[in-house]
């Protein structure tokens, strides 16, 4: 146990300093101020671990990662053995450490009754620590097997799954249709939640473990689903659920309506150098000088929010069609589920109104450009939203973007092609081992649960990994794969 008193002792939790929004919305980078989080105070803060009995942090985490023992190691100042322990569950911890909304924390027992451990900030320090010891060097297999896999899609659950399996001895290629590794991780995050070095530094290892990266290749079009069943033993998709929810209602036809997806990446893209940008350094999709509506109000929708306030927009509101969540933990909620609760995230912090129960019932326009919209408030009656009488409402806006998740893979091409079934959902159909109904093809990530969090694709593309393993060779080393049913359950 890191301090028996450790919870006693330090009741506040502490957690790195924010720069001044008048500062970082002058630059792309980080929201974080550098060096504002000393060594000192991260273990003061993993001392605070309980240790529990029954770790429901365990639970909390898809991971399965090892919080109390890692915990123990930082505050005993074990850097090396602690990043050796986070490494164990989770091959991208500087990605989780960033990204993910941590249900751990949201398990802590401490947090029946304090602040919950910080669980997700000991977790990026140790591994930005590992990084700059030096300690994060390529891990290469003890034999090579000379099978050959094919992992489709380079988000989190591709490279994982990569990763795992090229450190099992095969031959592992990693395509993807855009012209850089990464996934929405790479073009669907904003810089200033994650920098793309941060990306770019971890290829590197995996490179140097003989992780083969192929960009650009548009597999179902570019190379055929059969010319890919032929040159690989093993296929494992990974694309991700791609295809965005849309808005069909009047005016959507309108210009200046578009999906979170059209509008993040442009910005990305710009930052990562490439030549898209007008005179005034913007891209072909900006919020400069614009009135903006964001429809969605989950992580998209902020990312889209803070991408607004950085290119200067003049004003931003975002709709949410749920009810406005309470301050604490909501009753239907309780510990140690993750809590339905109002949350306020950097970009928030930045500006813009937050609307809730709203819902958009028409775009407005004239020469084919939006101008602005109608909508009006909504209840819940019965398990279904119904208008508010007398609430309806116009907003101008000369910018609207759509984020309200996504509704699964993209079928034509690749999926079709192949034949892999589909579950009620319309996501690709896999049994307890991760197989599809197509000998040889494996799906992981969002492609087949769904859209989820960045953990749930980290967790699934190890399982994955595993189970290929096991088909190619009849064994495994690799950890054992959790069946997607018990992951979806936890």
């Amino acid at each position: 146990m890191a301090d028996p008193q450790g919870f006693l002792k330090h009741t506040v939790r502490e957690t790195p300093t924010r720069r001044p929004v008048d500062l970082r919305l002058m630059d792309w980078k980080e929201v974080y101020e550098e060096d504002s989080f000393t060594k000192e105070t991260l273990q003061k803060q993993a001392s605070r671990c309980m240790d529990c009995g029954i770790p429901f942090c365990h639970n909390g985490c898809p991971l399965g990662n090892l919080i109390p023992e890692w915990n123990d190691l930082v505050y005993k100042g074990a850097w090396r053995e602690g990043i050796d322990r986070l490494h164990a569950t989770n091959n991208f911890p500087e990605f989780t450490g960033r990204l993910c909304p941590a249900p751990c924390e949201a398990s802590c027992v401490l947090g029946i009754n304090q602040q919950p451990v910080t669980i997700k900030q000991v977790e990026v320090e140790l591994i930005e620590n590992a990084f700059d010891e030096g300690w994060v060097t390529p891990v290469y297999p003890t034999r090579l097997t000379g099978k050959k896999i094919a992992v489709v899609g380079s988000g989190p659950a591709g490279l994982a799954a990569a990763q795992q399996l090229t450190r099992a001895g095969h031959t592992v290629t990693v395509f993807e249709r855009d012209d850089r590794i990464g996934g929405l991780m790479r073009y669907g995050i904003p810089e200033f939640k994650m920098e793309k070095s941060v990306i770019d530094r971890r290829l590197a290892q995996m490179e140097a473990e003989g992780t083969i990266f192929k960009t650009s290749v548009n597999v179902g079009v570019d190379i055929t689903a059969e010319q890919l069943r032929e040159r690989f033993d093993a296929i494992v998709l990974a694309g991700g659920a791609t295809i965005a929810r849309d808005l069909p209602i009047p005016g959507r036809e309108l210009d200046g309506i578009h999906q979170a997806m059209e509008f993040l990446p442009l910005s990305n893209r710009v930052q990562l150098g490439d030549d898209i940008t007008d005179e005034d350094g913007l891209p072909p999709i900006h919020a400069r000088g614009k009135k903006v509506v964001i429809i969605g109000g989950g992580d998209t929708g902020a990312d889209c929010l803070g991408t607004s306030h950085r290119h200067g927009a003049e004003s931003v509101h975002q709709f949410e069609i749920m009810p406005r969540p309470p301050e604490e933990r909501a009753g239907s909620t309780p510990w140690p589920t993750y809590p339905l609760m109002y949350r306020v995230a950097s970009a928030h912090e930045e500006g813009g109104e937050r609307l809730f129960s709203v819902n958009t019932e028409r775009f407005v326009g004239k020469d084919g450009k939006v101008t602005g919209l109608e909508a009006h408030e909504v209840k819940m009656s019965n398990g279904r939203f119904e208008k508010v009488e007398g609430t309806d409402f116009t907003l101008e806006a000369d910018l609207v973007l759509l984020s309200m998740g996504f509704v699964g893979p993209q079928k034509p091409g690749l999926l079709t092609d192949l034949g892999v079934g589909y579950d009620g959902r319309g996501n690709v159909q896999r049994d307890k081992n991760w197989a599809t109904n197509i000998p040889g093809v494996f799906v992981a990530g969002d492609m087949g649960r769904g859209q989820s969090l960045i953990v749930w694709a980290i967790a699934e593309g190890r399982a994955a990994a595993s189970a290929v393993d096991k088909y190619l060779e009849g064994e495994t080393a690799l950890p054992a794969p959790i069946p997607p049913t018990a992951v979806a359950q936890r």
